[in-house]
């Protein structure tokens, strides 16, 4: 479902936000988000989850390092929630974090720094020289919207990291493993099965020592996984409208 990039998903290239090079960058007004049409999955953090469940399924990429994924569709080339548009075609839809952050994100200008730089997505049209848009730089400082931004992808990065210490904590409590949803359609002669995804051993969660158990209640993590195994329910409700939208399921999710 996820395969690892030199450059993270949606973006083609970073460059660092320079108040120099960059002093008459303005913010453009959006009201679509073409890069979004046709994906299916997208990746989430923890802080999500209670959100995301509402609307969409969660489960978790292949392979060990592993991330949390909200799936707007069942298959390759498939978002039932955006319109050709790259419009959403539901008002109180949730939009992930990693959606809205795009065109920017905090990275390393060089493998061995420290800090980490505020960056942006050049071929993104949410940027640029224009004369829409709220200013990035006054008088060769950063300005609200600037400040608000990097705010934004800092609480990121700190969910990020969070994140990735829940992943960690799965793995050493061994509590996934590989997915497998079958539907059958009415009429259909043989089921859709969907595999190609992670998602937690119930069985395994339930049979955790008392000890354990209760760690992971205190430290909230015991509702994130439920809010997970809830969720895989919504993949019948994803199934169905890629039926509505004629976009014939094929019989795996491939990643």
């Amino acid at each position: 479902m996820a395969s690892a990039a030199q450059l993270p998903l949606f973006y083609n290239g970073l460059e660092p936000l320079s108040s120099d090079t960059h002093a008459k960058y303005k913010v453009r007004p959006q009201d679509s988000a073409p890069f979004l049409v046709g994906q299916h999955a997208v990746p989430i953090t923890v802080d999500e989850f209670p959100l995301v469940q509402r609307h969409m399924p969660i489960v978790f990429s292949v392979g060990d390092d592993a991330i949390p994924l909200a799936l707007m569709g069942l298959n390759e080339g498939v978002n039932v929630f955006m319109g050709d548009d790259g419009k959403l075609t539901e008002n109180t839809f949730y939009v992930p974090a990693y959606v809205r952050r795009y065109p920017y994100m905090l990275a390393r200008l060089h493998p061995d720094a420290q800090e980490l730089s505020l960056c942006f997505d050049p071929t993104s049209d949410a940027l640029g020289e224009s004369d829409e848009g709220d200013a990035l730089f006054e008088n060769g400082q950063p300005t609200e919207v600037t400040k608000a931004i990097l705010a934004f992808n800092e609480s990121f990065e700190q969910a990020g990291a969070r994140t990735q210490n829940f992943m960690k904590e799965l793995r050493e409590m061994d509590l996934l493993m590989d997915g497998e949803v079958s539907i059958q359609p009415d009429g259909a002669d043989q089921p859709f099965v969907y595999r190609g995804f992670q998602m937690v051993n119930e069985e395994k969660l339930i049979d955790l020592r008392g000890d354990t158990l209760r760690k992971i209640s205190k430290s909230g993590m015991l509702p994130l996984l439920y809010a997970h195994l809830f969720s895989l329910s919504l993949m019948r409700d994803i199934f169905a409208r890629q039926v509505q939208l004629g976009k014939t399921p094929q019989p795996q999710l491939n990643g």
